[in-house]
């Protein structure tokens, strides 16, 4: 028997078998043989879902076997790949083509599959998450057909599937509307945190991306602001030695130093997240987009993220710069606040909305409950909807409430699933069981 465990340590599986396919036909005989000895089957991605979503004592399908471009269309930007491919991968192999994805998220670790899966998102208020770039899916469902849907073709499967918790079928390619390669400036520095909530709007509309990490105990944020520069506009990346200082020393080594120590003396954690507020530094450069949108992530942390109504992000703020100097066990990580478009996928933490993130972390090994537990009573307030991916307790009846077209997915799930070979643990509390 194989243990499994996904990055941040919080989600273990034992799988029966872990299949390891290298074509569409093996993925399908998998989910076929597996469905007819009444076993269910999930995909394990990468493992950078802190939940136990990718949980099974079953069948398990690890997909990275099933990688690379399938096809390109230069013309019409139109590219599908095979669904074990991560985003570092397909980045780099997007570049070759002169192609770009039009926004991504700052960890490239994540298959494409897992990615848009869980509602992975970047930030910029006049764009979506990543799963609004999905021109269609190949999906194989529980029968072990195999189905293409679009907005065209089984269009209600494709509403669902874009943001589809594995909860229908195994992704086997996702086809991407892409756009030609492009650079983006970026310019990076410490701000006084209240000034950055009295422009925030001004700050999330005048650029095209957006964000800001809040270090508690501090009184600066670290605010990013990328934009889009012409065609033809040159990278001028940061030097090798700089990348090497701010990235490889500077966020890495020396912020996973200090947590260490916070988690060894937790009553140091204030003063360190003051002197890390403190030592920020400012830059400024441009680089080829997905190059400047991803950032190296050595330290582990476990992480929390809500989704709630743009408007609300000063209230939410507000109540969590009031609840960090009451816990009990103090907060060794930044809070990052970022801003999407509206979409209309039916469990995006978008749907119908302009939305702000806050995600909320912690070092690992230190206290969390308490400090996760509070912020998500602050965003349900507000109807906060938690990414998919990262931690919560909500069950099917509290994501109903959230969610205008939950029961919408819950007939299309019955109808590709009606047995429910492709649930678990976590998709029998989040969605409730196949019935």
């Amino acid at each position: 028997m194989t243990t499994w465990t996904n990055w941040a340590g919080t989600a273990v599986a034992q799988p029966r078998r872990v299949h390891r396919p290298r074509s569409r036909a093996e993925i399908a005989e998998i989910v076929t043989h597996a469905a007819a000895e009444g076993n269910r089957v999930r995909a394990l991605g990468s493992g950078h879902s802190f939940t136990d979503i990718a949980v099974t004592d079953s069948d398990a399908i690890d997909l990275s076997g099933w990688t690379g471009i399938v096809s390109a269309d230069m013309e019409s930007g139109l590219v599908t790949v095979r669904s074990g491919t991560t985003l570092r991968d397909l980045n780099a192999a997007l570049d070759v083509l002169g192609l770009a994805m039009t926004n991504l998220g700052d960890i490239d670790a994540q298959t494409i599959a897992g990615a848009i899966s869980t509602g992975t998102h970047g930030t910029g208020a006049r764009f979506g998450g990543l799963a609004t770039q999905v021109a269609a899916l190949e999906i194989v469902l529980a029968d072990g057909s195999v189905v293409t849907c679009s907005a065209r073709e089984r269009h209600e499967l494709f509403n669902a599937a874009r943001v589809g918790l594995g909860a229908l079928g195994v992704l086997s390619t996702v086809t991407l509307q892409c756009e030609p390669a492009f650079v983006l400036a970026a310019r990076e520095g410490p701000e006084p945190l209240d000034d950055v909530l009295a422009r925030f709007d001004e700050l999330a509309d005048g650029n095209d991306h957006f964000e800001f990490y809040w270090f508690p105990y501090g009184r600066n944020a670290l605010v990013k602001r990328n934009n889009r520069q012409p065609p033809a506009t040159a990278a001028q990346p940061l030097s090798k030695a700089r990348r090497f200082l701010d990235y490889t020393i500077m966020e890495n080594a020396a912020f996973g130093m200090l947590c260490r120590i916070g988690r060894a003396a937790p009553r140091l954690v204030p003063a360190l997240g003051k002197l890390s507020s403190a030592a920020l530094s400012a830059r400024e450069y441009n680089d080829t987009s997905h190059r400047v949108f991803v950032t190296p992530r050595a330290v582990r942390f476990v992480e929390s993220e809500f989704a709630v109504p743009r408007e609300s992000v000063h209230m939410v703020l507000n109540e969590l710069r009031a609840l960090v100097p009451r816990l009990r066990d103090p907060v060794a990580f930044p809070v990052e606040v970022r801003v999407a478009a509206a979409d209309d996928i039916w469990l995006s933490t978008a749907y119908g909305r302009d939305s702000a993130y806050l995600a909320i972390h912690q070092y690992v090994g230190m206290p969390y409950r308490e400090y996760f537990t509070a912020f998500a009573d602050i965003v349900g307030a507000v109807g906060g909807r938690p990414h998919w991916g990262k931690l919560h307790d909500l069950d099917a009846a509290a994501l109903r409430e959230l969610y205008p077209r939950f029961d919408d997915f819950l007939r299309v799930r019955k109808e590709v699933d009606p047995t429910g070979v492709f649930t678990n643990r976590y998709l029998d509390r989040v969605l409730g069981p196949v019935s």
